[in-house]
């Protein structure tokens, strides 16, 4: 974790001095509207992702030196030698007066680029994120996986922040997390929280990961799922009596499943299949849709709750995964919810367009049925949706 400042000014060729890229500023701004990212790239003006959409600010293009200097000066030493050696390297850094930035370093055509994202100081509310309340019932589960999924920039770290800040609130619990880099600072509450963060607190992932279980965790989050050997460590530890929480890159809860078993040989399936569902106890997969009744976004959120129904799905490797009707089937009993009941809620509230409602939906053709009054007779679980919402 590192300060950021200014730089100094860069000398021109003929001697002239040309004024540095005042990076405080760029962040200012991109506090002061709202913004999630700042992209900075040589030949490009700093460029942040406003609402999901690339927005370039009213500043000269970045020079290589100017971006090479501040790779210079933020970067902490041993993030900095890995940046020397693989050309790309992530840290953290606290901005004075403005706020906390996680920050990915990297090569492009042989010249430095940034991608900066703006970090909450404190943890938001499951509920002021707009999330669906059965996160907080999910939070609350003393033992299994759970697994917050979405392509980058979907919400994924932020909604796992609100878990943990729920379960600080409430209940008693040794949290350990495992994060490169530590993103959502937490303060003890009611949980004595230990963050650790790969490269500051402990040498690799792997090695955090191998000896998490000796410092009696009851909670463990994990960062990302990324390889076989931190899947098996949260595996294990779910299936040891203990609540694990992590991310994945993927879309939805069907193809989380399948990357899960993608990670083994298929003379191992059976096996894993039975594991995995004795040890996954949710999955929560995002998508972020632009509002229109004002600025912003809202989540579209589908949640899988692991019900007896979806264990014996997960592990029968005779039967294809039909994890859209499960869901559909659990919608009331189970609080569970598909993209696009959560789309449909969100449409018929006048918080989105139907336009980004069926760009966003996973059945669009379906999507586009249901928004003129035409159901499956054989499916209520929309209208069972509504009224669970409603509270008819």
């Amino acid at each position: 974790m590192t300060t950021a400042t200014g730089a100094a000014p860069t000398a021109r060729p003929g001697g002239a001095a040309a004024p540095a890229f005042d990076l405080k500023g760029a962040l200012q701004t991109m506090v002061r509207e709202g913004a999630s990212d700042l992209h900075l790239k040589v030949g490009r003006p700093p460029t942040l992702r406003l609402h999901g959409d690339l927005v370039p600010l009213e500043l000269p293009s970045l020079r290589p030196e100017e971006l090479r200097m501040l790779a210079e000066q933020l970067l902490p030493p041993p993030q900095l030698r890995e940046f020397v050696e693989v050309r790309e390297a992530d840290f953290a850094i606290n901005v004075p007066g403005v706020g906390r930035f996680r920050v990915n370093v990297y090569q492009q055509k042989g010249t430095v680029a940034f991608a900066l994202r703006a970090i909450a100081h404190a943890a938001a509310n499951i509920r002021d994120l707009n999330l669906p309340p059965v996160l907080e019932q999910i939070a609350m589960r003393p033992r299994g996986l759970v697994l917050v999924t979405g392509v980058t920039g979907s919400g994924k770290s932020t909604a796992l922040a609100a878990m943990l800040q729920y379960m600080n609130e409430r209940r008693s619990a040794n949290v350990i997390t495992i994060e490169d880099p530590i993103e959502f600072v937490h303060r003890d509450q009611r949980c004595h929280i230990n963050q650790r963060e790969v490269g500051t607190d402990t040498a690799t992932f792997a090695q955090a990961l191998r000896r998490v279980l000796r410092q009696d965790p009851d909670v463990v989050m994990i960062g990302e799922i990324r390889d076989l050997e931190t899947l098996e460590v949260a595996m294990k530890a779910a299936s040891t009596g203990h609540l694990v929480l992590s991310t994945l890159h993927t879309i939805d809860a069907t193809q989380t499943i399948n990357r899960i078993l993608s990670f083994y040989a298929p003379d191992k399936q059976a096996d894993v299949r039975f594991q995995l569902a004795s040890a996954l106890t949710a999955v929560i997969s995002l998508r972020l849709v632009a509002r229109s009744d004002r600025p912003g976004r809202v989540p579209a959120c589908e949640v899988l709750v692991n019900t007896e129904a979806v264990r014996e799905q997960i592990r029968d490797v005779s039967t294809a995964l039909n994890i859209p009707d499960l869901i559909r089937e659990g919608s009331v009993a189970y609080g569970m919810q598909s993209f696009d009941q959560s789309l449909m809620d969100w449409y018929s509230r006048g918080v989105i367009s139907y336009e980004h409602a069926l760009f966003n939906a996973s059945s669009p053709a379906e999507f586009a049925l249901r928004t003129q009054g035409v159901d499956s007779a054989s499916d209520t679980s929309w209208q069972d949706f509504q009224q669970g919402r409603t509270g008819a």
